[in-house]
């Protein structure tokens, strides 16, 4: 891929960005008190690439002006991201017309798999329309190496996929690089046509965009890809099922440069093996190295961190097989610790992509 040098951003995220409940180690069910985190699908890579990477990203999304609103804005700066694009709508006094969106969210163990309850009804980022933003101005005047956007935004409501398509392509008629990641949420969109509209708006998308990025789960679901043998069953980790799976999504859709997929075999909440695959048109296919075993804190987000990890990789011209390995230690540890977003710092990926141990460091 031909990627901009300079622009005034190394990348925008355009989606939603909450403010998660988290009860700690007990349940939302029983919680008597909260942790409070910022986070959503989209916001999460560009945190997480300013963040632990160092580059510079802002967020293009819609709050309403109350004080929910001004802490997940000082949590978004406390972040790292750029908040200028920030549109902020005039709150109601209650909520009928224009709200911020709540994401309760405990971590599971062991046997007790993790449970999200989002609480986003009417939210401001949900009724953005292509008015909205004035995109040619963002990618032609202040511009931007990367934008990335997806499924979660996407399914927010009937206007917001038309939003993302015509980010897009905006974006790429000024040469700023688009990913997508499917990050297919059957809660989202239950009530609004479930995996048949799931699939045509992803689909849509999925023509307009260089790089494609999510989960075994997503590309048989949210994209209507066949996994050979699946049946539902994403544990077993059939490298060839995936690498055809792959390579099938590359031949429907030849305007993608590059398509990134996490694998995970789910053993319990606490322990999953973890790995992934890519592919480009210049280095074809690529295995990430396999966490075995790995221990989970808290596994919100850690796709998101391999998506920001292999976006750096790419950004900074690393090979995909480099890349990939950047993504796979970013999400691994990011699983360690709370919250949407990484604590990791770009010394301890490196090591980690480069086979080091978690010995203690003195």
């Amino acid at each position: 891929m031909k990627i901009k040098k300079d622009a005034a951003f190394d990348l925008l995220s355009l989606g939603e960005v909450m403010l998660r409940l988290d009860p700690g180690s007990g349940r939302v069910r029983n919680a008597r008190r909260f942790d409070l985190w910022e986070g959503g699908g989209e916001y999460n890579v560009a945190r997480g690439l300013r963040k632990c990477f160092g580059m510079k990203t802002a967020i293009l999304t819609a709050l309403a002006d109350n004080e929910v609103g001004r802490l997940i804005e000082d949590l978004i700066l406390q972040g790292g991201v750029d908040t200028e694009n920030i549109i902020w709508r005039d709150f109601d006094g209650v909520g009928r017309e224009v709200r911020n969106g709540l994401n309760f969210t405990e971590r599971g163990f062991g046997v007790r798999g993790a449970v999200g309850v989002s609480d986003r009804g009417n939210t401001a980022v949900s009724q953005l329309t292509t008015n909205d933003f004035n995109f040619k101005e963002i990618f032609a005047v202040q511009g931007t190496r990367w934008l990335h956007t997806g499924g979660i935004f996407a399914a927010l409501s009937s206007t917001t996929a038309d939003v993302a398509l015509e980010a897009a392509s905006i974006a790429r008629s000024n040469k700023t690089i688009v990913s997508y990641d499917l990050n297919y949420r059957p809660s989202l969109w239950k009530s609004i046509g479930g995996k048949a509209r799931a699939q045509q708006v992803n689909q849509r998308l999925a023509s307009n965009i260089d790089v494609l990025i999510g989960n075994e789960e997503d590309f048989e679901v949210a994209l209507g890809i066949e996994i050979a043998g699946s049946s539902g069953n994403y544990d077993k980790l059939d490298i060839n099922a995936y690498r055809k799976m792959i390579e099938t999504t590359s031949q429907k859709y030849p305007n993608l440069e590059v398509i990134a997929v996490t694998l995970r075999s789910v053993k319990s909440a606490t322990i999953n093996n973890w790995t992934g695959l890519a592919w480009s048109k210049s280095e074809g296919f690529v295995q990430g190295k396999l966490y075995e075993n790995l221990e989970i804190f808290d596994r919100v987000g850690g796709g998101d961190s391999f998506a920001s990890g292999l976006i750096y990789g790419l950004l900074t011209g690393l090979k995909l097989e480099v890349a990939i390995e950047y993504g796979l230690a970013h999400g691994a540890l990011a699983m360690t610790t709370p919250g949407d977003t990484s604590m990791a710092s770009l010394a301890e990926v490196k090591k980690l992509a480069e086979g080091g141990s978690a010995r203690v460091i003195r």
